[in-house]
Formats: C-alpha cells, sequence, structure tokens
C-alpha cells in the first residue's frame, strides 16, 4: 500500500492515479494512507479514492509533518491498520512569496525548513524503519524535490535551500537503502498547476524572472505530474529513478540565466 500528503493538487492527482492500480503486483489490493493538516479535503480525496474499483481502502490521518510526534501517530495508525508501506510520496512542502534573503524574517525562514526539510526526513526516517523490518523487505520512497534546487528564481532563498536538502536527502536515502531494498527517488516539477502556482484563465502565470520583471509562464496539469510519480511507483524495486524532472514543455528553465 502507498502513503501520500493529500492536501495540495499533485497529491490529490497522485493519490487518485495510485488508486486507479496498475502500479502494484498483479492480483494485490491497493490501500491508501492520506495524510495533511487539514482534515476535511482529506476526507474529500479519501472519497474520490475510495470511488474507483480498484482501491479496497483509504486511511485518513491528519497529521503536521514538521512534528515528530504527529509523524508518529501517522506511523502509529499506518502500521497498525496495514502493517506495511510500498510507495510513500513525500509531498509535504510550503514556499513564502518572493523574499529578498535582506527582508526574510527567521521564523519565515525556519517554517520553510521545517517542513520542507525536517518534515520530510522524519516521514523518510519512519517510511524507512518500516520498510526495513516488513515482510518482504523494502518499499519505495519518491520525494518531491523541485527544479530551483539548481534553478532557483529571485528572492527564494529558503524554499531553493529547503530543495537542495531533499535531494541531498534523496540521494543518502537511495545509498543507504541499496542493503534492504529500499528504493529511493526524486521528481523535480516545473510549473506544475498547485496551490503555490495557480493557473489564469490562458493557462500562464506571471513568475518572477532573473531580471526583475515578471513574466507569463505556461502550466502543467496536476494529472500529468501524478503520471509521473506512478511511473516511478511502477517500476520493480531492482529499478530507481533517482531524480526526474518534469516540466511545462515552454517555460523558460533551459537556457534560464
Amino acid at each position: 500500500m502507498p502513503a501520500c500528503g493529500a492536501l495540495r493538487p499533485v497529491g490529490k492527482a497522485v493519490a487518485l492515479r495510485l488508486a486507479e492500480g496498475g502500479w502494484q503486483a498483479a492480483g494485490q489490493t491497493i490501500a491508501l494512507v492520506l495524510t495533511g493538516r487539514r482534515p476535511a479535503p482529506l476526507h474529500e480525496v479519501a472519497a474520490a479514492c475510495s470511488a474507483k474499483p480498484t482501491c479496497a481502502a483509504v486511511l485518513v490521518v491528519p497529521a503536521d509533518v514538521s512534528r515528530e510526534g504527529d509523524v508518529l501517530s501517522l506511523f502509529g495508525a499506518l502500521t497498525h491498520e496495514y502493517g506495511r508501506l510500498d510507495v510513500l510520496f513525500n509531498n509535504a512542502g510550503i514556499n513564502l512569496k518572493t523574499t529578498p534573503i535582506d527582508e526574510m524574517r527567521t521564523h519565515e525562514w525556519r517554517k520553510v525548513i521545517d517542513t520542507n526539510v525536517h518534515g520530510a526526513f522524519l516521514v523518510a526516517q519512519h517510511a524507512y524503519r518500516l520498510m526495513k523490518v516488513q515482510s518482504p523487505q523494502g518499499g519505495r520512497i519518491i520525494n518531491n524535490g523541485s527544479i530551483s534546487a539548481s534553478t532557483p528564481r529571485p528572492g527564494s532563498a529558503a524554499y531553493t535551500a529547503s530543495k537542495h536538502a531533499v535531494t541531498g536527502l534523496t540521494k543518502s536515502i537511495a545509498l543507504d537503502g541499496r542493503s534492504c531494498s529500499i528504493a529511493c527517488g526524486q521528481i523535480d516539477y516545473g510549473n506544475v498547476v498547485s496551490g503555490m502556482s495557480q493557473q489564469g484563465a490562458d493557462g500562464m502565470r506571471k513568475m518572477p524572472q532573473a531580471d526583475g520583471s515578471m513574466q507569463p509562464e505556461p502550466l502543467m496539469d496536476a494529472k500529468d505530474a501524478a503520471d509521473a510519480v506512478f511511473y516511478m511507483a511502477s517500476l520493480p524495486l531492482s529499478a530507481n529513478v533517482l531524480q526526474m524532472t518534469v516540466m511545462a514543455t515552454n517555460m523558460p528553465l533551459v537556457g534560464r540565466g
């Protein structure tokens, strides 16, 4: 069974895509665990997933992944209900509005780091512990990174630094997990429609550029983002996508700078 953060459009799309089946071994039933800070939207996603004929069960566990106690409760509920974890989509993440580093407040920096780095670490750590001891051993961890880690936008010091850290976390888990059949990869999205990047009527959104201007950029659909996670999840544990970039085709990433 897989677990994923499912509040924002990407998380919801991934949950629905996994609930449709086809990624797991033939004959296996599908059970999902959905987590996030707000219960009401989680239950809405759970209802949509449960409507899929291939999805046998959905467990909703509200949690703030930056809080270790919440993560302990999440994995306690998961283990009690299902006893194992096959795929984790480590999706929780927040950003700030464009803020030059000299104007960024310490509590703003800490909020981003606590969710994007500390939260990602806690969830991955508990997933790793369970995957290591379950039988059959192993599983897959998919971290949500960002193209911002390598190609940042102006005024994004906290977010960019946090996603650099996620890349390091991904590579370290991928290395450590070899001995216990735990595969870890990362997906870096570029301009996907999400809570951080809302689509305008023309399918574009104005985004900050290196020259200080705001220019419209195309966005990709959350369903396409989910298909990429589905592909990663569908691989056997003997194969792994270490890092994948999925972006709106015409966004000005290649050649930026």
